[in-house]
Parts: structure tokens; C-alpha cells; sequence
């Protein structure tokens, strides 16, 4: 059955090639971040509704065959699933999946790492928008700096690379650190990554204005001139720089100021088993029902190319007042 179906590639409609699979394999996630899960009760989905291990990796095969090259594991926070590296290893052992990466919050990073390390995994993305643990407390609801820097420092010493620091830009909340965070890529060999705040689901939002990349752009210039770095091929959204001299570099993600649709490679598979071609777009192609009743691997392709087909030319993210969008903790970033 595996063997019959031919070798494709994953092209959509406006002529991008869609190579890179996000993963998110729990919704559940061990933190509270303002701008993604808010105070209020979040309504879990059942554990039967979210796709076993297995079921993911034979979505991951079929998707290969189509070409599919690289895949990012993520949540909610991915290391709360039991199983977590199991899983992982099985991913590595893939063939034809030549780059895999895992985006968590680091609370639990830390004990994760020498299996990590052991199984091939190499990229790591870590989110941490401040560098006060009274603010990183204020920010997440739980008391776990420490924690999270632990599994940096550990990380960066075990030879982990690239290891990329994820920090959503929020005005009124950390943009009095936006320097201090790009100033880490002096000391350290870290991806410095700012993110612009997205309107996602029912998030809490400042009454500040959202802080976008030109600003944060111009700010960080008063630490030193922003050298930018050219694009390679297989390079995610952000635009990337560096300071002269820094043993790390800064990214700019700018999916509100300004997007890039135009390179967009990737396609989502959520936890409960649901295509998504656009992450700003609850459009999703159902994959899960097919898994369940025993669909062929030529079926399940053709759910790929049509999720892929479905994929939007752009999204429509032009103000902050967006409604109806997924949490992110359900989609995986």
C-alpha cells in the first residue's frame, strides 16, 4: 500500500512549495501566557479527540512521500505529553526527514536534553520574553525562570544549535527589555527572536498599541548597527541580523507589520488531527476521521494535496480586531 503511491511534490495553488510539517501534539501546556491563555477556565479537548503517537507518524510518512523534509514538533508545550522523546526518536528514524526541531517553553527542557542530545535532535526553539522572574511570573502565571534559563544554559553547553530564543513583543509589558534581550547575543550563541503580538483567539491585550518590527527594529539599533543576514534556503520567517562582532544574531518576526505569505512553506497538522494550511485561518482539513477508519495511504495523500490546495494566497491580518481565530495552544504555533 505504501510502496504504490508515487513520489509528489506539495505545490499549491499560488506555486509555493509546501515542504515543512508543524507538529502540535498536546494541547495542554504547563504555563498561562497573557497573550496566549488568559485567566479564564481553557476548555481541554478530550485525550480520546488527540492523535496517538502512531497515527501522527503515519501522518508524518504519508506527508514525506509527498515531500515533506521538515517537521517541527510543538504544544501547547510538547514535553507535558508522556512519551514525548519516544515519539521524537521515531521521527529521527524517519527516512527522507531530514530536519527536525522542537519549540517548548524550557520549564522541562532541562531533564529532556542528554535524551535529546542522544536521539540526533540538534534545533531547539525556547520561548522567554523577559529576563525578570518577577516578570516572567507575571507574563506565564507560574514561578519557572530559573527553570527556563537552566535548560538554556544546559542546552548551549551540550552543543545544542541553532538554540533560538522566542520573545513576543509586548508593549508595556517587556519592550523596556527588547535590548537587554538582544544584548544575550554577545555572551551567548543564541537566535535572539522578536515576535510581533498576534490577535490570537480570546487573548487578554494590553491597552498599548502593538509593538511592530520597524520600532523594534529601531530600537535595537541603539545598542549597534543591525547587520542584516541573507536568506537561506530552508530559513524560516524571520528576518534575520546581527550585531558586528556578536556570537549570536537577532530575528524579526513580522507577521502583523509585514507578512510573508509569499514564502510560506508550511502546513500544520493539529492535535486533534486537523490539516491547517494558514495559521491565521481557522480553515482546516479534517485527517483524523480517514486515520481512524483505516484509510489507505493513497487516501490520506489526497487529503494532503487538498488541504494544501486550500492554502491561502495571503491572510487578512490587517488590524488587531481579529475574532473567531483558533488559541494558539490548539494549533501549535
Amino acid at each position: 500500500m505504501h510502496n504504490s503511491l508515487p513520489k509528489h511534490t506539495l505545490v499549491d495553488s499560488y506555486h509555493r512549495h509546501i515542504n515543512y510539517l508543524r507538529i502540535s501534539i498536546t494541547d495542554r501546556c504547563n504555563l498561562r501566557c497573557c497573550y496566549c491563555a488568559p485567566g479564564w477556565p481553557i476548555e481541554k479537548m478530550p485525550h480520546e479527540s488527540i492523535l496517538r503517537y502512531e497515527e501522527i507518524l503515519r501522518v508524518v510518512r504519508v506527508g514525506v512521500r509527498l515531500g515533506i523534509v521538515k517537521a517541527r514538533v510543538t504544544g501547547g508545550e510538547p514535553f507535558v505529553r508522556k512519551g514525548c522523546c519516544d515519539f521524537l526518536e521515531e521521527l529521527t528514524r524517519m527516512p527522507g526527514l531530514s530536519d527536525i526541531s522542537v519549540t517548548t517553553n524550557g520549564v522541562m527542557l532541562k531533564r529532556h536534553l542528554p535524551r535529546l542530545r542522544e536521539i540526533g535532535i540538534q534545533r531547539l526553539n525556547i520561548s522567554l520574553d523577559t529576563l525578570q522572574p518577577e516578570k516572567y511570573k507575571q507574563i506565564t502565571g507560574v514561578n519557572a525562570f530559573d527553570r527556563v534559563w537552566q535548560s538554556i544554559e544546559t542546552a548551549l553547553d551540550m552543543g545544542f544549535a541553532p538554540v533560538k530564543i522566542n520573545a513576543v513583543a509586548l508593549n508595556g509589558v517587556n519592550d523596556d527589555e527588547l535590548t537587554e534581550l538582544a544584548r544575550l547575543t554577545y555572551a551567548y550563541p543564541v537566535h535572539v527572536r522578536f515576535i510581533e503580538q498576534m490577535p490570537f483567539g480570546e487573548t487578554s491585550f494590553s491597552d498599548h498599541a502593538p509593538l511592530l518590527a520597524p520600532e523594534i527594529h529601531n530600537r535595537l539599533q541603539s545598542v549597534a548597527p543591525l547587520e542584516p543576514i541573507n536568506r537561506q534556503q530552508n530559513d524560516g520567517p524571520a528576518r534575520r541580523y546581527r550585531f558586528a562582532g556578536a556570537l549570536g544574531e537577532i530575528g524579526l518576526i513580522t507577521a502583523v507589520s509585514r507578512h510573508f505569505c509569499r514564502e510560506c512553506n508550511r502546513l500544520r497538522l493539529t492535535a486533534d488531527g486537523r490539516l491547517r494550511a494558514c495559521l491565521l485561518s481557522n480553515q482546516t482539513t479534517d485527517i483524523k476521521t480517514a486515520l481512524r477508519n483505516k484509510a489507505s495511504d493513497k487516501t490520506l495523500s489526497g487529503i494532503f494535496l487538498a488541504a494544501v490546495a486550500s492554502k491561502p494566497e495571503q491572510h487578512n491580518l490587517q488590524t488587531r480586531q481579529v475574532t473567531g481565530l483558533s488559541r494558539m495552544n490548539t494549533i501549535g504555533g
